[in-house]
């Protein structure tokens, strides 16, 4: 394994969310940890009988989840308040459609019945449907296409009246 490709894991790594991954090959063992505040490093070991050189160490970048804004303007608030709001169920990356030339699931303005899927999220290469457990219509999408999400995080507001 090469640094370009040690590069690349690492930055895939802090894409997805996960907050540790440990890959362990024959001649390499690679910890990744992020999420921390403090700035963790990659650590590559060979194994005792491998040389020296085989050790090296790279900057892990912290991965920020993305998260809605919040307002200050109290009329905002009051507003939300009577919005019902989807939840992400699991940590992945967040898509709005099923595939790049396919239109979005759920748009503003788009009425959403309980059981209709309303976005992706991609966690460890399975790709999961997300439904509405609710009916309503969506009035403002929380996060943006292939973004990182974290467990119970808010994607969508519904008004379901």
């Amino acid at each position: 394994m090469d640094i370009k490709e040690i590069q690349s894991l690492i930055k895939f790594v802090a894409k997805s969310g996960a907050s540790e991954v440990k890959l362990e090959m024959e001649d390499i063992k690679i910890t990744i940890k992020t999420g921390s505040e403090t700035p963790e490093t990659t650590i590559i070991q060979a194994p005792v009988a491998a040389a020296p050189q085989m050790i090296a160490q790279q900057p892990v970048p912290v991965a920020q989840p993305t998260a809605p804004v919040a307002s200050t303007n109290e009329t905002t608030t009051e507003d939300d308040s009577k919005y019902i709001t989807i939840k992400s169920p699991i940590i992945g990356t967040f898509y709005r459609k099923p595939s790049p030339d396919k239109p979005n699931f759920a748009e503003v303005g788009t009425e959403v019945k309980v059981g209709d899927t309303v976005c992706i999220i991609e966690a460890m290469k399975l790709f999961n449907e997300i439904e509405s457990e609710i009916s309503g219509k969506v009035v403002k999408v929380l996060v943006d296409d292939s973004s990182p999400v974290e467990f119970d995080q808010p994607l969508f507001l519904v008004d379901p009246s």
